[in-house]
């Protein structure tokens, strides 16, 4: 038995949801059918790999509407565990990754708070009970 053709389309990542299209894709397309994130010309999107035509605008517009679903779903989750000041876009809430001291040689003389170390660089008051 010969191996079927597959076709490779590329799509924007605007609007999907990677867990939606992964569920969906087959549902379209069939079972053959497959998808994985893809950057193209330095823009992300997902690869479709699939025998036969690409996803029609009705079945994008289909994935973009529960993709909206599932981001409104895990926004009200993030919510309810943080009960704070609720931001006007939950989907863009900041992620601290790396925090950058932008002191410099400031820092010199601070303990980890940013507090002015109180002890002295050289303790000779212990050093010096030790010998006696």
């Amino acid at each position: 038995m010969a191996s079927t053709p597959m076709n490779k389309y590329w799509i924007p990542h605007l609007d999907i949801h990677k867990k939606v299209i992964t569920q969906e894709l087959q549902y379209y397309l069939g079972p053959d059918a497959t998808v994985r994130p893809y950057t193209r010309e330095g823009e992300d999107g997902f690869l479709i790999t699939t025998p036969g035509a690409c996803l029609t605008d009705e079945q994008i517009d289909d994935i973009c509407l529960k993709s909206k679903e599932m981001w409104e779903k895990q926004a009200a989750a993030r919510s309810q565990l943080n009960s704070e000041k609720p931001l006007k876009r939950p989907l863009h809430q900041p992620v601290l990754i790396s925090k950058g001291s932008g002191e410099g040689s400031k820092r010199r003389g601070k303990d980890r708070r940013g507090h002015i170390s109180r002890r002295p660089y050289d303790d000779k008051k212990g050093s010096e009970s030790s010998r006696k």
